[in-house]
């Protein structure tokens, strides 16, 4: 049989979407392990440097290397994965990238070392890259029913949150019973699992109408991202420096003629197509000003609860777990909302509680221990149900043979808005702590000790504990005031970020009506969330009302010169691992 679209499950002359059942449930569970890993991996080396370092003896340069391999690794070739998962076949493209992540972790955990520490660090952020757009663009398959698709999204997002929490608990765990490659090889169990259901769990789909993979587009990619990243990540580190600017200046330039080229290209790597459909334009927007907001505003809170408050790793670690409960009980309340209020309502609200999470941190005193954790609670409530459904809609607005490169272009600004967040909100709140500590350096203090106190808040910490009993103390106050200020500044840049969020996710996507009352109130009828009967009534791809067409990833005159093709319905995903459509061969699904 014939199934059908579910972006508009009550439009006319369509049936209601398949809903999922439990193998696909089942499916959710084993792609969300491979979600909370990738973020682990993030987190956990940096409680093993101290040891790799006295093992390795990396050079400071080498050990940079170590520990930002891996995320450029996975910026760089987000958007090349997503485009080679909708031509391969995106649980064919998973499982190998499962199989090099298990392999990469064994490599990094015997490292004998810190060039083969690299390239291990290297093969996995290349794994990396495969993993994660992959497993969110087969829940867009996998989870036909607009509702239904919510929830699996929101769960799998929610497995990033865990796995941050955990992350520091976990490596902190392992290495206090084994050696530093130990942290590693605690991947090597979950894509063993990943590669024995994911045959019988996780369905094939490749874009029925996709051609092959323009190796110049996927040059190009690398060229814009990698650079970028790389020149922003140093502007956060080092400062304004002419390599820095110069790596952010060709990044941005290989980008723009990255797109001019996906502008040409009859199957693109980036439909941009997709940009003039609200919920993905928008929903993008809101996701990478989260990242920035949100990474930013985490490293600073994390270091105030130790240097500030005075914890241990260990026990700061947990007083952010009640932030990540928080983050669980505002998604399963948004999830419950969107019944019967529209998206645009709920995601604008959670992102209102966020900044005010937001201005509670920025209210919080050097002593006001419980108020911080407070806010960090209300933020998170307010972050992490804004991200599920931002995501969501992300997903949601683009047709299942764009999924794959929809999921890498949202990955990909989810990475850029975090590393800007770092380099813009970080040097916000590093500037204002060393313009108060020039101006309030207790009077005495050594030249040596002053100049290494204005740098950062460890090193006046640090200086401070060298120095006599009462010019030591007054060091610390100055220091610790100083970087409560810093944080304060950031967090109400933040939470004027998130409101102004909030105002354009209301006014914006107001049309969106809540899951299962079909359709939206756009110009045209039953527009949906990808499109069909949109500006000009004709069923086209996400964002391309314009095209009047069911082609995607091609202009009106290419699809004209072309011929016919595959139309929407053609890409209709299969339910359950190796199945057809039956009346439908050729329409993307293999066994």
């Amino acid at each position: 049989m014939t199934t059908a679209r579910s972006d508009d499950p009550s439009g006319p002359g369509r049936e209601p979407a398949p809903r999922a059942g439990a193998r696909q449930w089942l499916g959710l569970a084993v792609l969300a392990l491979p979600a909370m890993l990738i973020v682990m991996d993030m987190t956990v080396l940096h409680l093993a440097v101290p040891r790799l370092s006295a093992d390795l003896a990396p050079s400071g340069t080498g050990l940079l290397w170590i520990t930002d391999i891996y995320g450029f690794m996975v910026a760089g070739f987000l958007i090349t994965m997503g485009a080679l998962g909708d031509r391969m076949g995106r649980r064919r493209l998973l499982l190998v990238g499962a199989g090099a992540f298990a392999v990469a972790s064994v490599l990094a955990a015997y490292a004998p070392t810190a060039e083969t520490l690299i390239a291990a660090r290297a093969l996995l952020g290349l794994a990396g890259a495969t993993l994660m757009p992959s497993t969110l663009s087969l829940l867009r398959v996998m989870f036909e029913d607009e509702r239904q698709r919510t929830i699996a999204i929101s769960a799998w997002m929610m497995c990033f949150t865990v796995g941050a929490s955990i992350g520091p608990l976990v490596g902190g765990l392992l290495l206090e019973h084994f050696w530093w490659g130990a942290v590693f090889l605690a991947g090597v169990p979950v894509m063993a699992l990943l590669l024995a259901l994911g045959p019988f769990l996780l369905p094939e789909y490749r874009a029925p109408s996709a051609g092959r993979l323009d190796l110049a587009s996927s040059l190009l990619s690398l060229a814009a991202v990698l650079p970028a990243v790389y020149g922003v990540k140093q502007l956060a580190r080092d400062g304004l420096g002419p390599l820095p600017v110069v790596a952010v200046l060709a990044g941005t330039a290989a980008g723009a003629v990255f797109l001019r080229r996906q502008r040409r290209l009859a199957d693109p790597f980036v439909d941009l197509g997709l940009f003039r459909e609200p919920r993905f334009r928008v929903s993008l927007t809101a996701l990478a000003a989260l990242s920035f907001v949100m990474f930013g505003i985490n490293l600073f809170i994390v270091q105030a609860l130790q240097l500030v408050h005075g914890l241990s790793p260990l026990r700061a670690g947990l007083w952010i777990l009640p932030g990540s409960l928080g983050g669980v009980l505002g998604t399963v309340v948004s999830i419950a909302a969107l019944r019967r209020i529209r998206p645009a309502t709920v995601m604008a609200a959670v992102l209102t509680l966020a900044a005010a999470g937001l201005a509670l941190v920025s209210m919080a005193g050097r002593t006001d221990f419980a108020l911080l954790v407070t806010g960090l609670v209300v933020m998170s409530t307010g972050i992490a149900p804004a991200l599920n459904l931002g995501t969501d809609m992300v997903v949601g607005s683009a047709p299942p043979d764009r999924a794959g490169a929809a999921s890498a272009v949202s990955e990909t600004s989810n990475e850029f808005g975090g590393a800007l967040g770092l380099a813009v909100l970080g040097s916000l709140g590093t500037a204002v702590y060393q313009t108060r500590m020039r101006q309030e350096m207790p009077g005495g203090t050594p030249g040596g000790a002053a100049e290494a106190a204005e740098d950062t808040l460890a090193k006046a910490l640090a200086a401070a504990a060298r120095l006599p009993g009462d010019l030591g103390e007054r060091l610390v106050l100055a220091g610790r005031e100083a970087f409560t200020l810093g944080l304060a500044v950031m967090a109400v840049t933040g939470a004027l970020i998130t409101a102004v969020c909030a105002v354009l996710v209301a006014t914006t996507l107001r049309h969106v009506r809540p899951a299962g009352d079909g359709g939206t109130d756009s110009a045209g009828g039953a527009g949906g969330a990808d499109g069909a009967g949109g500006a000009d009534g004709a069923g086209g791809a996400a964002g391309t009302g314009a095209r009047g067409d069911g082609e995607t990833g091609r202009t009106r005159e290419e699809v004209d010169a072309a011929g016919p093709g595959p139309t929407a319905a053609h890409a209709a995903p299969a339910t359950g691992p190796g199945t057809t459509t039956g009346d439908r061969p050729g329409d993307g699904r293999t066994p």
